[in-house]
């Protein structure tokens, strides 16, 4: 028997499971058999906070797998963080061993409309989809195989963003064709009719999606987003203007530019400039460079947001200090964000993520002025906003057809969306 590890310092935990035994057979009292359809065995196995999920395939397809997890963290693109392989078993087929992914909702729980108050639904859970297969094709990564029972959601600052958790039909090139990025779109348009219509056929799906119309806009969609990404822009030569506006929709969009090509036009007079998108997250490392916080990419733009008005109060308060925007970030983790996570009770953390309660403090203080006309600090709005945080699912853990706060149902069964 073989046994892979990736970063065994931070999961020592797997290390010592029953990998000889079929994993049909692993019946420890933290191990829990998974609901749902599924090609293969699907267990998931918890250690305090941190959960896995173990899944039983033919050794080969375990170890492409394994390899495509890491090349996708690699590139940092959203995806299940890949912990072991196992080949070589007398039991049979191989293992991959991928951290369950805190605070992730399956598509289910999300279009079931479990008290999951996200507006334009169906619009948000497409943007998602469509945003991470461009992300991949980018990266020159073919799927093969996008469905709604192959991605986990999160929220983020009132959008979604989509993670890959499925890899079986995948494959890394240095680039991919219009045929192969065409085919790819043309599977998840179908898988995702079929996904959306299978719910509504149960009786399940939530009011107000209608699934083919949500189904068919994804290739508009996609094509929208990978124009805007890779289309260049005509401009007159010296048209500043024109350059940093297409660069700020890229950002808004939440994309680095490692790049610019500029083609001089055979008048002399205009330009032609060619972006090189390299990664999603421009938002989510300009928070981090500046205060070390990791959050979502709508989430970090929000928290952005919130860090130029507290600059602006800054500079109101004391107009003849220069006080530089790097400083003012400081400050605001220290006198804003660090004494409103330390007024929240850590039970509530089980529900959601700590910059996605944030978001949503500052979303609860702006209604709340819009309601009074005045504005209140956030730890004079917080007991509120707990209050109704309190009545929220549970989504530290995953949970789908169940309505059991833990995320199990009644006979204890964890439930996470077919692999």
């Amino acid at each position: 028997m073989r046994v892979q590890v990736a970063h065994p310092e931070r999961h020592g935990a797997i290390i010592d499971l029953p990998y000889a035994e079929p994993l049909g057979e692993w019946s420890m009292p933290n191990v829990h058999r998974v609901l749902g359809l599924h090609r293969h065995v699907v267990k998931l196995v918890e250690f305090g906070d941190v959960s896995y999920v173990v899944k039983e395939l033919p050794d080969h397809l375990a170890e492409r797998e394994y390899r495509l997890f890491r090349e996708l963290h690699d590139e940092r693109l959203p995806t299940a963080e890949v912990v072991a392989v196992v080949t070589d078993r007398d039991a049979g087929d191989g293992l991959i061993v991928t951290r369950h992914l805190d605070y992730s909702l399956p598509y289910r729980s999300l279009l079931m409309g479990r008290g999951l108050e996200i507006p334009y639904l169906g619009d948000r859970l497409l943007d998602a989809m469509v945003a991470l297969l461009v992300r991949i094709h980018l990266a020159g990564f073919f799927w093969g195989d996008c469905s709604l029972s192959n991605i986990l959601f999160r929220r983020d600052a009132g959008a979604l963003q989509a993670y890959i958790i499925d890899l079986e039909t995948a494959e890394m090139h240095t680039s991919l064709s219009d045929g192969q990025r065409t085919l790819d779109v043309m599977v998840a348009t179908d898988n995702l009719a079929g996904g959306l219509l299978d719910l509504q056929s149960a009786g399940k799906l939530k009011e107000g999606i209608d699934p083919i119309e949500v189904a068919l806009a994804v290739e508009d969609r996609y094509r929208q987003l990978w124009t805007e990404l890779t289309q260049g822009v005509s401009a007159l030569i010296g048209d500043a203007e024109a350059v940093r506006a297409r660069l700020d929709r890229l950002h808004a969009l939440g994309f680095a530019v490692d790049e610019l090509e500029f083609v001089t036009g055979p008048d002399g007079r205009s330009m032609h400039v060619v972006p090189k998108v390299v990664e999603h997250g421009y938002h989510r490392r300009q928070l981090a460079q500046l205060t070390g916080l990791q959050a979502g990419d709508n989430q970090a733009r929000r928290m952005l947001q919130d860090i130029k008005s507290y600059h602006a109060w800054l500079r109101e308060r004391s107009p003849d200090q220069n006080i530089p925007f790097n400083v003012a970030a400081v400050r605001w983790l220290d006198q804003v964000f660090e004494p409103v996570m330390a007024a929240i009770p850590p039970e509530m953390f089980e529900r959601l993520q700590p910059a996605e309660i944030f978001h949503q403090l500052l979303e609860h203080r702006w209604y709340l002025a819009e309601e009074s006309g005045s504005s209140q600090g956030l730890i004079d709005v917080l007991d509120g906003y707990l209050d109704l945080l309190r009545d929220a699912p549970r989504e530290r853990r995953l949970a789908d057809d169940t309505d059991v706060p833990d995320g199990t149902d009644p006979t204890g069964e964890i439930v996470i969306p077919p692999a």
